[in-house]
């Protein structure tokens, strides 16, 4: 037997969703930073600073300080990258949850609940590319507390948001994720989720090798979906 359940959003869960959210974003900093330094972009980078650095000072610590201070930037920059997309998060649609996701047509936030505690979240939504509308539904916010992987909650999550389109007939579900989170990759492609697209959200995520990996989900047998 299963040692969550998952249910609707309610007001009380608020502050436990957005800390949530905002846990599970920027656990992924650290990941960030160290795909970037193992780029081949990053170390050219780095050894043309400690050259030209060396060269101009006359002194390898010279080099080595300049290198280590592009290092302490660069990981306040990806650091400060996760933390300003958690605040526009929690400013827009995780600011009014309800407003957002369950009084807004074709929308819905689920939770899974596990011992009295919030542990897991997901949303469903009209898809943000107005190519999309009408055909496909967008899943959004997902996430699943450190404690509780590995037991199937992201699965079950995902599950309600299939089912959820499916009902209404639409004909797929999209969803967007980051090149560092590796488990939702592996989670949404196990689940039948194909990758239709890469891009970089800004040119700072350009520089640091930071990509976004766009998916989609064809659900079988649905007709087309009704007009909205």
């Amino acid at each position: 037997m299963a040692s969550y359940r998952i249910r609707q959003y309610r007001e009380q869960d608020y502050d436990a969703v957005r800390s949530l959210f905002a846990r599970g974003i920027l656990e992924h900093a650290p990941a960030g930073y160290r795909r970037f330094l193992r780029s081949a972009r990053a170390q050219l980078g780095l050894l043309i600073l400690f050259i030209g650095a060396r060269a101009a000072a006359g002194c390898w610590l010279l080099g080595l300080g300049a290198v280590a201070v592009a290092l302490v930037a660069f990981w306040v920059q990806i650091r400060s990258f996760s933390t300003t997309y958690v605040q526009q998060a929690l400013s827009t649609d995780l600011l009014d949850i309800s407003g957002s996701y369950l009084r807004a047509p074709d929308s819905c936030f689920w939770v899974a609940e596990a011992k009295g505690t919030v542990v897991g979240m997901v949303a469903v939504t009209t898809p943000e590319d107005p190519a999309q509308r009408g055909a496909a539904l967008e899943l959004k916010r997902m996430s699943v507390s450190k404690d509780y992987r590995g037991q199937g909650i992201s699965k079950a999550l995902c599950g309600e948001v299939l089912r959820f389109a499916r009902a209404r007939g639409f004909r797929a579900v999209v969803l967007s994720t980051s090149m560092v989170q590796v488990a939702a990759q592996q989670l949404y492609e196990g689940q039948g989720f194909k990758k239709v697209g890469v891009t970089s959200p800004s040119l700072f995520a350009a520089i640091v090798c930071f990509q976004v990996y766009h998916y989609r989900y064809d659900l079988p047998g649905s007709a087309a979906a009704p007009p909205h």
